[in-house]
């Protein structure tokens, strides 16, 4: 038996859909919304769950925390059958679905955690203690008295994740967290997302559009593509799945210049001091920033990665 956090094996979703066909006629056809997939998620792994949209994640959420029921294969979370026991199940995870929210539309917010407290029945000390952190670190303090619909989307995405773990669920879904956030809100939410996972060992699958958000905080990421689950692995890995695809060096130089000539890159981008290089992605920076500095007035210089998307999109091409 596993000993896997969140177990899925050959998990299916099939949704009937009718479809007008003429004035009296309707058609029914099936929707493999999840197709077969399977994979097990260990205690205290933050893992990335990635791909276009339509393409089965908010599904295989949904079945994981028994909103919806399998309709086929087995999943179990913390031991228990979501379908089953979603009740049970619910004191073990907590969840932010993107732009739905769970705290009450005109109660002020601190109104919203005291119901949470009762709903749960959660320790007053506990919940003292686990309020106070999430106030803190996502800076909510003057958010306690506004009503849940005088918020922006961005206050009620950290409203909400602060509501989802005052019962100190052990494993965290998070669908969109960063959305409508600005950038120092973003960076305070991922930088409260890390310590939570290295302080409580919360268990945190995330969906996301923003793959900074994959970048800071998975080191392990699955893709899904129409139902299927097309990589699971190290974030790394993905990188490397990209044959074809290029890193880029950017330099900044003592002087403006026209494009560099260097072997085995091409100048993909001018903007005064600055210039853009792009390399393929499988061969060594090593040499190429040999080449420049030994050849051109350099002031800095960095290596960025291939863009997961344009690897996810590559992989995408490659089924299609």
């Amino acid at each position: 038996m596993s000993d896997a956090l969140i177990s899925v094996e050959a998990v299916e979703k099939v949704f009937e859909v009718r479809r007008r066909t003429g004035l009296m006629r309707r058609e029914k056809r099936q929707v493999r919304a999840v197709d077969g997939i399977g994979f097990e998620i260990a205690r205290g792994e933050v893992v990335g769950y990635i791909g276009p949209n339509g393409a089965g994640k908010s599904t295989t959420i949904k079945m994981l925390t028994g909103i919806l029921t399998p309709s086929g294969g087995r999943l179990r979370v913390a031991g228990i059958d979501p379908a089953r026991e979603r009740m049970r199940l619910a004191h073990r995870i907590g969840v932010v679905f993107g732009q739905r929210t769970t705290l009450w539309w005109d109660l002020p917010l601190k109104d919203s955690y005291g119901l949470m407290r009762r709903m749960y029945r959660i320790p007053e000390a506990r919940f003292r203690e686990n309020l106070d952190r999430c106030v803190d670190r996502l800076d909510l303090a003057a958010l306690l008295d506004v009503p849940v619909r005088q918020l922006s989307l961005g206050q009620r995405m950290r409203g909400d994740i602060a509501a989802a773990l005052l019962h100190d669920p052990e494993v965290l879904y998070l669908d969109e967290p960063t959305i409508g956030l600005d950038v120092v809100s973003k960076a305070r939410v991922r930088g409260f997302l890390r310590q939570l996972n290295e302080e409580l060992g919360t268990t945190v699958l995330l969906t996301t559009h923003d793959l900074q958000d994959i970048e800071q905080l998975c080191e392990r990421v699955m893709v899904i593509d129409h139902g299927r689950l097309m990589y699971d692995g190290a974030l790394g890995g993905l990188h490397a799945l990209g044959d074809g695809g290029e890193r880029t060096l950017v330099v900044d130089l003592e002087r403006e210049l026209p494009p560099l000539e260097v072997a085995g890159a091409r100048v993909v981008r001018v903007e005064g001091q600055r210039q853009w290089l792009a390399f393929p992605a499988r061969e060594s920076a090593a040499p190429l920033v040999a080449a420049v500095a030994s050849r051109y007035p350099l002031l800095d210089l960095s290596v960025r990665e291939p863009d997961i998307e344009d690897v996810i999109a590559r992989m995408y091409a490659g089924r299609a």
